[in-house]
């Protein structure tokens, strides 16, 4: 299994990942910041420098990372700052986390071919993950914990 860690605005939208072939599973986390381990209203106060993402675990004979890659800049709208839909922020920025020097050259490709079509408008950032720790409980599956009430 690989895995893919990348923020598209609120993490509940790991929803968007859902069904796709080769995806194995999602966890809401939080990423990019300073401390080990953070709370959601640490995030929320804008303190910490962690962003709200989703880690996606995939089969890598199935979808590839490239493949990963695009479906994260499919899933939202990456021009906007700090923003996705009415979730504003600094926590709701667009950003990919890597993990190798592939990894990071594949997101680099994918988001130059996006920024090109979007004429240079994209406004993602490519970074090496630090200080991954997944979301409360609550947060995980959150829509289908809804539904089922």
């Amino acid at each position: 299994m690989q895995k893919f860690i990348g923020g598209i605005g609120c993490f509940w939208d790991e929803t968007k990942y859902e069904g796709i072939n080769g995806v194995i599973s999602t966890e809401c986390g939080y990423c990019g910041g300073n401390n080990r381990t953070v709370s959601y209203e640490q995030v929320c106060n804008g303190n910490t420098e962690h962003i709200e993402v989703v880690k996606v675990e995939f089969d890598p004979k199935i979808l590839s990372y490239e493949e990963v890659v695009r479906l994260f800049f499919k899933f939202h709208d990456p021009t906007t700052t700090n923003r996705q839909g009415p979730n504003v922020g600094y926590q709701y920025r667009s950003e990919i986390f890597y993990n190798t020097d592939e990894e990071k050259k594949i997101a680099e490709k994918v988001l130059n071919e996006i920024n090109k079509k979007l004429d240079g408008k994209v406004v993602t950032k490519i970074s090496k993950e630090k200080n991954y720790c997944k979301a409360e409980e609550y947060h995980q599956k959150y829509f289908q914990k809804k539904t089922r009430k």
